[in-house]
This record gives structure tokens, sequence and C-alpha cells, in this order.
């Protein structure tokens, strides 16, 4: 059994660490409502991007004329993979579900033969994939010094990936990162950027089949100009939803820490009181003891 002093030393360490965990949570219950707004201002544009391109699509349709961004170059071959994690961890399990979602990815591309590349956006992901795909990763961003990310930085990722793309670099990309649904839950997604993925939505309202739309300039044209814009709209979506995701992890995470340091505080506490009384009454033995002897 430890002694008096390091019981003291031990029950005043996991006090310290206590303060920092209820410290880190409340600025993180602080930052989640403001990432939040962020995330459910951007979810309403993204998805209407996506359904006007979705019906400008459809014009395309089994044409071999389509943008290449849209219905991709033909080949699948090589797969890059964009994967958005946090830049700093103490958010439990947040960034490590995003990776596993890709390695599982990434491996089944291997069995496939299938060439893989890696972006890497965070310096957790980075450290989550160095050692086993250290030799996959082509290009890494570290937005630590960011403190708002915003359009700018969705930007120059777009923009690396259009020029990879139109140098052949590969072939189909995908973007990883976690969708924030509550304090409680932040699901891992893979979004396919290229080609862009077409999707059937049919509302309960209204059939959007049925609407006609007539386009100044024409559809191709419109096209060209907003599927570069949709990526960097979607990888901003993504960042966000991650931002809000890593907040709400940690939020949680540095809960159940505040509350795990108050229950070994209590328990080291009863320890160190029975170490206490048993020290005394030890104490109080041998002085009756030599006493009697007397």
């Amino acid at each position: 059994m430890a002694n008096l002093k390091e019981l003291r030393n031990r029950i005043s360490s996991v006090s310290s660490t206590q303060k920092i965990t209820k410290a880190m949570q409340m600025v993180a219950a602080s930052k989640l409502r403001r990432a939040q707004e962020n995330v459910e201002t951007a979810r309403p544009y993204s998805d209407k991007l996506g359904d006007i391109l979705n019906n400008l699509s459809a014009s395309f349709s089994g044409q071999d004329n389509a943008p290449e961004l849209l219905a991709g170059n033909g080949n699948d071959k090589s797969h890059l993979l964009i994967i958005a994690t946090s830049e700093r961890g103490l958010c439990g399990g947040f960034n490590t579900s995003i990776v596993k979602l890709a390695k599982e990815h990434i491996l089944q591309l291997k069995e496939e033969e299938k060439e893989v590349k890696l972006i890497i956006i965070g310096k957790k992901g980075k450290e989550l994939l160095q050692r086993d795909f250290g030799q996959e990763i082509i290009d890494i961003y570290d937005f630590s010094e960011v403190k708002d990310l915003g359009f700018i930085e969705a930007e120059k990722v777009a923009e690396n990936i259009l020029s990879l793309f139109e140098e052949g670099k590969f072939d189909i990309c995908s973007l990883y990162f976690a969708k924030f649904e509550s304090v409680l839950s932040q699901v891992p997604v893979c979004q396919k950027l290229i080609p862009f993925d077409i999707e059937s939505k049919v509302s309960e309202e209204k059939d959007i089949e049925n609407i006609c739309y007539e386009y100044e300039p024409d559809e191709e044209d419109i096209l060209k100009e907003l599927l570069p814009k949709n990526l960097s709209v979607q990888i901003l979506r993504a960042l966000l939803e991650n931002v809000a995701s890593e907040f709400g992890a940690r939020l949680t995470a540095m809960d159940n820490a505040t509350r795990n340091a108050s229950d070994m505080i209590d328990d080291l506490t009863i320890t160190y009181n029975r170490s206490r009384q048993a020290s005394i009454t030890s104490e109080l033995i041998e002085i009756i003891s030599g006493a009697e002897a007397l």
C-alpha cells in the first residue's frame, strides 16, 4: 500500500488533471455552438448546389461530351483519397474512426491492385497514417494556425485536386470526414468528389424530373463553371462538419475524463483516510504497548 505522502501527491495530481479536463470541456462547449451554426448554414447551400448539378447532369446521361469532372475519364486504376482529420487530439475516437474507414477502403483498393494516393488534412491524420501508408501520401495540409476554417482553405485543397486531375494523376477522388449529427454522434462518411456522384433525388412533395428548367447559357457551360466550384463547396462543408464533430467529440471525451477523475479522487481519498486511520491506530498501539512495558 502506498504511503500517505504518495497518496496526497496522487490526489493533488488527479485534481490538477481534472481542472484541465473541465476547462477543455467548457472551451469545447463554447466553440461547439458556433461550429454547429456554421455547419447548419453550409448544408443547405451544399445540398442545393448538388440538386442543381443533378438536374443539369441529366441532359448528359449516356453522352460522350459530358465534362470529365461529371462523368470521369473512363478509368478507375488510380484513386485519390482526401482524408480530413483534426489538428489536435483529446477528442475521443473522432480521428481514429475516420482513419479506420479510410484504411478499409485503402486495403480493399490494394487488393484490387489499384493505385492509391493520399492527401491528408490535419496533423492527426498524418500521425495515424504515416507509418502504414507513408509512401502513398502525396500532400499534407496543416491548418493549425487558421483560427476559423473557411472557403479560402477549401479552395486551396480543391485547386490542388483539380490540378492533379488535369495532369492525369488520378481517376477517382473520394473525401473522408465525420458528419456531425449530435454531441454524442459523429459518423465517418466517404463522399465521391470526382466523378460527380449523381443521385436520383425525388421529393415527397414534388417530382424533380417533372419540373422544366431553362438555363442560360447552356448546360455544358454552366457545368464547367459549377463543377469546380462544387468541389470547393463540398470540401468546405467537410471541413466544417469535421470542426463541429471534433468539438462534439472533445466535449464528450473531456466530460467523461472529468467524471473519471472525480471518481478516482473519491477512491484515493477513501484509501488515504483508511491508511491514515491505520497509521494512527498503529501509533496508538505502540504508545500503549510502551506504557505497559514501563
